[in-house]
């Protein structure tokens, strides 16, 4: 006998709510995609510009500080846009603007002029700001505490993907013949060298007017999606009974702390994709070659993130992951100081398969308990995220007074600090 088909009658709320899940966790994942190739092309923009701008390190780790101290500025308006407009309108709002901050490099390539590109890189980190504000917690609340740090490894293989193929992909363009074209430079006088620089600042056009377009067209689908809402505020019983006499943010010790490791964290993770390309062509290595390593540091980095989805939280916690990657970092950052060559940049890249679980494993440490306040503790650790902003321009300053290689025991304290994070800060509730 035939057995009617089941009907959208006979699905159960469990199943509904599993297909919404899912369904959910593709936009997101597509959104995270977004976030690394955007992110990671700073890679390959720092060596460009420094040499179409003709910069010195400092200047030219620049691009990294214009793109994060957005998150620093941005994090807490960015929370109450979330308040008016709710999760979907505000991711859509985030793209459009990061789609603005790709056109201001038009005018920033046609005139050559560094500032107009730090204001581009400032612009898009402000919509990554507000993308991050509303992403990060949602794929937090997205299901089980427990596998939190699971679900956000998975969004880390989206984002590290992508961000492994963008600088492979705007090097191709941005860094074509760039050995060749430096050892022209200093052969030519003025009228020359500004002639091929500016042909060089010309590259980046086409990619950003593509980038720009991809952002907008993204920004409806988000529109149209049938993305949920999710309710942040909601507290259960007992987060409600313990935050009875809480009236601020900072009555929260394991966020406070959380947001210092998330800004030391992102420094570092910075570092390690956003210098390496400069760190190996001031090893001896040829740009052609160099231009590659940011990618080799993503896909250790999407090694790492497979290893947290197979073994959190069957095997290990997430406390326990975070000790592990901070331990990890030091030895890595160790191994890059003392060693050489292709040695060296072999283990600044393998800093990405240490930092892999770190952002995963704070973000659900840091905000557990929050109730209400989460919405404000999450505007907290995207603030947190200008430690990309900060220590990669002290890297840079270190490096012009010592040299490139030495500059690299800035993410020493950084890892051991993460590594009380995991084993005791986040405990702390007085």
């Amino acid at each position: 006998m035939l057995k009617r088909a089941p009907s959208a009658q006979d699905k159960s709320p469990e199943t509904t709510t599993s297909t919404t899940q899912i369904r959910s966790i593709i936009i997101i994942g597509a959104l995270f995609f977004i976030f690394g190739f955007v992110t990671w092309l700073n890679s390959v923009l720092i060596p460009y510009l420094k040499i179409a701008c003709e910069l010195n390190n400092f200047e030219s780790y620049m691009v990294a500080f214009a793109f994060y101290i957005s998150y620093l500025v941005m994090a807490i308006p960015s929370a109450w846009v979330l308040k008016v407009t709710g999760f979907k309108k505000g991711m859509s709002a985030g793209l459009v603007v990061m789609a603005i901050g790709a056109l201001v490099f038009l005018p920033a390539a046609m005139t050559r002029t560094y500032s107009l590109f730090l204001l581009g890189l400032f612009i898009q980190g402000t919509g990554l700001a507000v993308l991050q504000t509303a992403a990060n917690p949602y794929i937090t609340i997205l299901g089980p505490r427990e596998s939190a740090a699971r679900r956000i490894s998975i969004m880390g293989i989206c984002n590290k993907i992508a961000g492994a193929l963008a600088p492979i992909i705007l090097g191709a363009i941005a860094l074509k013949d760039a050995d060749a074209l430096v050892d022209r430079l200093a052969h030519m006088d003025l009228a020359q060298k500004a002639m091929e620089l500016n042909a060089l600042a010309e590259r980046v056009i086409t990619p950003y007017i593509i980038m720009t377009a991809v952002l907008v067209l993204l920004a409806v689908l988000i529109y149209l999606s049938s993305l949920p809402e999710i309710d942040t505020d909601h507290e259960d019983e007992t987060v409600a009974a313990a935050n009875t006499s809480k009236t601020s943010i900072l009555q929260f010790p394991q966020l406070m702390l959380g947001a210092l490791a998330m800004f030391l964290y992102v420094g570092v993770e910075v570092m390690a994709g956003d210098t390496i390309i400069s760190y190996g062509a001031s090893q001896g290595i040829a740009l052609s070659t160099a231009k590659f390593f940011t990618s080799l540091t993503l896909g250790a980095m999407i090694v790492g993130y497979l290893i947290g989805i197979v073994t959190i939280p069957k095997y290990i916690t997430q406390e326990r992951a975070l000790q592990i990657s901070a331990i990890t970092g030091a030895l890595f950052g160790l191994g890059a100081i003392f060693t050489t060559g292709y040695t060296s940049v072999l283990f600044i890249s393998l800093l990405g398969l240490a930092n892999s679980l770190v952002f995963p494993a704070i973000w659900p440490l840091a905000i557990a308990g929050l109730g209400r306040f989460t919405k404000i503790g999450s505007s907290f650790l995207i603030m947190a995220i200008a430690g990309g902003a900060v220590l990669p321009l002290i890297y840079g300053y270190l490096a012009d007074e010592f040299n490139p290689q030495q500059a690299y025991w800035l993410v020493i304290p950084c890892y051991l600090f993460l590594w009380f994070y995991g084993s005791v800060g986040h405990k702390i509730r007085r």
